[in-house]
């Protein structure tokens, strides 16, 4: 044990991660944004953030459809992203994703392997490996490292995210800063827009007030259709 645990010391200054001050790591939070499919309410969607062990922390992501909509479709969608913060890097551990009550199930487990320099994708029964790649993230963590980024007065171009088997490039971009409205108040906030190859543009509003937390977020699908999220409450920010 102990010299696996010298290999994964050593392989630590081999492989670029992100790397940040520990004062830039947001403060925990709990926060619970409603979802809406163009202008109607569709789900409750409850995100946290909070510590594991002294090294360990863990970003979490839960929502559930509610109204109408629910008298149809109980989908209920888990999201958790595990990491380490060590040496003032981010290292990310494991990622989950479970999805049920909807048209297809679906299950989907990611491992960094870092002492084998593997990423370990299973999506239901299906698995397979690649290779793993200097700052890459999950689909989760790089919300985080969003925030933490710009706490920390960057602003990034790109995020490698390994994401359905593959690690694909999300493009990040400055538009202006913005006045938001919602339901817990007006805030100022930082707006970006990001983009993935092939798929959607999504906005983002990054609140100054809350460690640059996203509290709007519209994300424009192929079919046409809006996506948003807006902020409904929060606690862990003074």
């Amino acid at each position: 044990m102990l010299i696996k645990k010298h290999l994964f010391l050593l392989y630590l200054f081999c492989i670029t991660y992100i790397s940040v001050a520990n004062d830039n790591i947001p403060a925990f939070f709990e926060v619970s944004y409603k979802l809406y499919s163009n202008d109607t309410k569709i789900a409750q969607m409850e995100r946290r953030f909070y510590r594991k062990e002294p090294k360990n922390y863990v970003f979490s992501s839960e929502s559930k459809t509610t109204g109408l909509i629910s008298l149809f479709r109980k989908d209920h969608v888990i999201e958790i992203s595990n990491w380490k913060f060590l040496n003032s890097n981010i290292i990310p551990i494991h990622y989950s994703y479970k999805r049920t009550g909807g048209k297809k199930n679906r299950d989907v487990e990611i491992n960094f392997n870092w002492n084998n320099q593997q990423i370990i994708n299973r999506v239901n029964d299906s698995v397979w490996h690649m290779k793993t790649q200097s700052g890459i993230l999950d689909k989760l963590l790089y919300q985080l490292v969003i925030m933490i980024d710009l706490k920390s007065g960057n602003i990034p171009e790109k995020y490698m995210v390994a994401d359905g088997g593959k690690i694909k490039e999300y493009v990040f971009e400055y538009i202006q800063d913005e006045v938001i409205e919602t339901p817990i108040g007006s805030f100022n906030t930082m707006k970006f827009s990001l983009y993935k190859k092939n798929k959607q543009e999504t906005f983002l509003w990054c609140a100054y007030d809350f460690d640059f937390l996203p509290i709007k977020v519209i994300a424009k699908e192929n079919d046409g259709k809006l996506s948003k999220a807006i902020i409904e409450s929060i606690n862990g920010f003074k």
